[in-house]
């Protein structure tokens, strides 16, 4: 099999693995779970999604919960990730199609050593998880006793630092949105889960040297410097729009403080979270419209997050910003982006905007084809959303999707899995280099305008 192939069949058969087992009689605490649900819920935790059609803390089990914790890490991080460290470790010669596949979700270079690479993953994941197990259990004690408070921590760090928005409690962290420790270590996770491990690496290794402190700026590749700007913008952009829509709705009640602390979480766990904080049905259309956005451009290359990915959007705006003044090259930091990744980052983003529109028409129809607009006003955007998070396996929902039947389900469990596995495939296959050709075709100029 080609390296695609590989990661599409490894996330496909930890799906099944996973349908498997939360089908268990004792992984549901009524004894028995719809195949379709099953299905729906293993899909969800593997490709780090968070949509789920029964309520996770209550309906399964403490062993349906372990399941459900197992497919997000290994689904976060990938199960080929974690079969060539393993066979490293035993001794076994690790095959040039799994590096090749391990590569295409993790490094920029053809040349880094995916075994150095794979332990400095595992290694600042345990370290990550654990710091957050930590906060997380000591902020769970002020409520709950030890043993719940570390299972509940353990359990939302994994989800967290995975971007994959399952939560043990009903309203997600909604109880918990003026706590700032809670709010603070989930931001931690998230965004070091969803900045890719290149990037994080990359800090790390800056900080580490003597003098990298005043010294990190100029050290961290462009890679790095794009993730850690659009980022910024990504998060602080989200911020003030949501507050500034919702100070007279949902944020009504809250202090300054306050409303600051619910709207920055709502703007970056957007980025393919899925936990929240507030009541999503009961935001306003222009708060759901640029949720929308951030849903879509999610988190960064190489992280467990999806969406089209934030470096995509900015070499995107680069280019324009670039040809606004003239520039025929794209430029940014004193460095040139290549030609390659402009086309790459313009076709992931076309393809996905595809997929998208596709995927939300099959669901309109499937759900509401045969019933007049008057009748379903105020659906197409519930619809759309939950699309979009499944795309971008965010997790965030309006409510749709626990409604859905067992076709929109099929068309959901299918979203998620192209949204998870399709960009890194095509990102991979746009990578590889085709023999060029030994003639070019004459240029004629169209309009443009």
């Amino acid at each position: 099999m080609s390296p695609q192939q590989v990661l599409t069949f490894s996330f496909l058969l930890l799906i099944i693995l996973g349908t498997v087992l939360l089908s268990l009689p004792f992984s549901v605490k009524g004894g028995r779970i719809g195949l379709i649900d099953a299905f729906f819920t293993a899909t969800s935790a593997v490709c780090v999604t968070g949509l789920v059609v029964v309520d996770t803390g209550s309906y399964f089990t403490s062993f349906g919960h372990w399941v459900i914790l197992f497919l997000i890490q290994v689904g976060g991080l990938g199960i080929v990730t974690f079969s060539v460290l393993f066979y490293s470790m035993l001794g076994f010669k690790v095959r040039i199609r799994d590096r090749l596949a391990v590569q295409s979700s993790f490094s920029t270079s053809s040349r880094e050593d995916i075994i150095v690479l794979l332990k400095s993953i595992f290694l600042y994941t345990v370290v990550i998880e654990g710091i957050g197990v930590l906060l997380l259990t000591l902020a769970g004690l002020r409520t709950f006793p030890f043993g719940q408070a570390l299972r509940y921590g353990l359990f939302h760090s994994i989800s967290a630092f995975c971007n994959a928005g399952f939560s043990l409690f009903w309203d997600s962290f909604s109880h918990w949105s003026q706590d700032w420790l809670v709010n603070l270590t989930l931001w931690g996770l998230i965004i070091s889960g969803g900045m890719g491990f290149i990037a994080l690496r990359d800090i790390v290794q800056g900080l580490s040297n003597k003098g990298a402190a005043s010294r990190l700026r100029t050290k961290l590749s462009l890679h790095t410097k794009l993730v850690l700007t659009s980022s910024a913008v990504l998060v602080v952009g989200g911020t003030i729009t949501i507050m500034a829509l919702e100070s007279a709705n949902t944020l009504r009640d809250f202090g300054m403080s306050g409303k600051f602390l619910a709207a920055s979480f709502q703007s970056i766990t957007a980025r393919t979270a899925g936990f929240n904080t507030i009541d999503i049905f009961s935001l306003t259309n222009s708060t759901l419209f640029i949720l929308l956005v951030l849903m879509f451009i999610g988190a960064s290359p190489g992280s467990c997050g999806g969406g089209v990915k934030n470096i995509n959007i900015a070499i995107l705006v680069i280019l324009a910003f670039n040809r606004f003044r003239g520039r025929e090259t794209c430029e940014v930091f004193k460095r040139t982006i290549p030609e390659e990744a402009i086309y790459r980052a313009l076709t992931i983003i076309l393809v996905s905007v595809a997929v998208v529109i596709i995927m939300a028409s099959l669901l309109m129809m499937s759900e509401m084809g045969h019933i007049s607009h008057s009748e379903t006003r105020g659906e197409f955007l519930e619809y759309l959303f939950e699309t979009v998070s499944a795309f971008g396996t965010v997790g965030l929902s309006m409510g749709a999707t626990s409604k859905l039947s067992v076709v929109g389900k099929l068309i959901v469990i299918i979203t998620m899995f192209i949204g998870r596995v399709g960009p890194l495939n095509l990102a991979y296959t746009l990578a590889k280099r085709t023999p060029s050709k030994k003639f070019k075709y004459a240029e004629e100029k169209i309009f443009i305008g």
